[in-house]
């Protein structure tokens, strides 16, 4: 969707005029960050103070496998944003990515695993919007079954 569109298609839309809208977003993926930030912030309020298994008060296994299922239901609702906002290094260099890998970094910590730093990234690389549009796209899977097996590899891994 994010390729589908110009930045002159945006300014038109917006009713400004092309530099109006560079000096405030200077590509399409600042743009579909700026769309995708408020969703991101709800969730990780959710993580930060929610309720259980999502929030704080679970075993760090059950957190991180609703984790994973709020992850996939953003990733469903919202992949063409996603993926505009996640070109080449940039998708390491979010506030949303660093704030995903401190959560689980800090559960990995919290189960007592040795070198928790090391398998951060592993446990985030499912979770990666090419990921999940192959396959939830091109295989055909349902988030359903995406949710499952994530949460299997939660309840494995810690």
């Amino acid at each position: 969707m994010v390729d589908s569109f110009t930045m002159e298609d945006i300014a038109n839309a917006a009713g400004v005029g092309r530099a109006t809208l560079y000096r405030r977003y200077p590509d399409r993926a600042s743009i579909a960050t700026a769309l995708l930030d408020e969703h991101e912030r709800a969730l990780q309020e959710k993580l930060l103070r929610g309720d259980p298994p999502l929030g704080p008060g679970a075993p760090p296994a059950e957190r991180l496998a609703a984790f994973y299922e709020a992850m996939v239901d953003l990733l469903e609702r919202h992949i063409h944003l996603v993926l505009g906002t996640e070109v080449g290094r940039s998708r390491f260099e979010t506030g949303a990515h660093g704030f995903w890998r401190a959560h689980v970094r800090s559960l990995l910590a919290e189960s007592s695993l040795a070198d928790p730093e090391s398998l951060t990234d592993s446990l985030l690389a499912p979770l990666a919007p090419e990921v999940f549009r192959h396959q939830h796209e091109t295989l055909g899977m349902e988030a359903k079954r995406i949710k499952a097996a994530l949460a299997a590899l939660a309840r494995r891994i810690l």
